[in-house]
């Protein structure tokens, strides 16, 4: 990966939530926007899979054995990039028919997020600065309620 370029990865993705190109471009060009608009332009990698691989990143991580929606993995400090990011499509899918937005708009909503945690952000321990950011620029990319928004209105 060389500065700048960021990447999003098709990997598992079940046959029924396959993206056409045009939608693929459209999530390429948008990883590239977050890192431009966010991340003063430094890489980043988002692997968009299924359930399966989900809950295995999450069990060998984190020790919880269920799929989830978005992990981030930050990178170190001085290596040059952002880190990675994974997305199941399958959470993405039933997320958007739960709020009623299309599949690519939850997508774009769930690389926000994880793209705000490999900047540091961490929305359990700072205060709501990172559900700020996330209103932020959920407002400036025209994308629904975010993650933070949406958990604290099912509380």
């Amino acid at each position: 990966m060389t500065v700048g370029d960021s990447t999003v990865l098709f990997r598992a993705v079940p046959p029924k939530l396959k993206l056409l190109p045009a939608e693929k471009r459209t999530l390429q060009a948008f990883a590239q926007t977050l890192s431009e608009r966010i991340g003063a332009g430094g890489p980043w990698a988002c692997l968009l899979s299924n359930d399966r691989e989900l809950r295995r990143l999450n069990e060998s991580f984190l020790g919880h054995d269920y799929p989830t929606d978005v992990l981030s993995f930050p990178a170190p400090p001085d290596a040059g990039y952002w880190g990675e990011v994974a997305i199941s499509t399958e959470r993405a899918h039933d997320q958007a028919a739960e709020f009623h937005h299309p599949l690519l708009s939850e997508i774009q909503i769930l690389m926000l997020h994880g793209f705000l945690h490999l900047t540091g952000m961490d929305h359990e321990r700072d205060h709501g600065q990172m559900a700020r950011a996330e209103k932020k620029w959920r407002s400036e990319f025209n994308l629904p309620s975010s993650l933070i928004a949406r958990s604290k209105e099912k509380k």
